[in-house]
């Protein structure tokens, strides 16, 4: 999956807004925050379970940390990349699979997941349609949909109001793994913990 992902909204106590691009496949990820002009604001690439943020304009780089640490530290998402992917695509979480179901009459649905937390699906004329889903103190709702795909999604958990816009979404295409994970490190950035990540907080305006 890639497209483009505006933001909006606080975490931890920052008010947000931007552009990331976004390319994502089983296993790995690449985020992109466009400035302006200029450099990108970061580059986060993860592959497996070891990721790397690169802060081009500050010259600082998280290497080999667990990917949604990064992401949590940086915007306050705590997600694994097959997570996050799923997230956008309107699946709720990569673990999906149904444990139980309950009805609320006869257009809602309450599905259990094996691997923890619920999604809500609400009937569309003869097809039901994932419209929200709740586990590990986040809650997503599918606020707007282009198609069968979401095209506005709002996370919300401890200190995180957020709003994604999915721009330009493509999905199923030719996204190699090897690009999409590349990443050269300039000469003379200097290192940045994921502990000093987390401290300085979310990336805000």
């Amino acid at each position: 999956m890639q497209g483009e992902l505006g933001l909006s909204g606080r975490a931890a106590g920052q008010r947000m807004r931007g552009r990331v691009l976004a390319g994502l496949v089983p296993g790995a990820l690449r985020l992109e925050a466009v400035a302006p002009f200029g450099a990108p604001v970061f580059i986060l690439v993860a592959d497996g379970d070891r990721g790397t943020l690169l802060l081009a304009r500050e010259r600082r780089v998280v290497r080999d940390a667990p990917p949604e640490e990064i992401l949590n530290a940086l915007v306050g998402i705590r997600l694994s990349p097959d997570d996050l992917r799923a997230v956008l695509a309107g699946c709720v979480r990569a673990a999906g699979e149904a444990a139980s179901a309950r009805a609320f009459g006869d257009d809602w649905l309450a599905v259990e997941m094996a691997a923890g937390g619920t999604a809500y699906l609400r009937r569309a004329g003869t097809v039901w349609r994932i419209v929200a889903g709740r586990y590990g103190g986040l809650e997503i709702d599918y606020a707007a949909f282009a198609g069968d795909r979401p095209s506005r999604i709002v996370l919300r958990g401890k200190d995180l109001d957020l709003s994604l816009a999915v721009n330009e979404a493509e999905v199923n295409g030719d996204l190699p793994r090897d690009q999409l994970v590349a990443l050269k490190i300039p000469d003379g950035v200097a290192p940045l913990s994921i502990e000093d990540l987390r401290k300085a907080g979310p990336l805000g305006e």
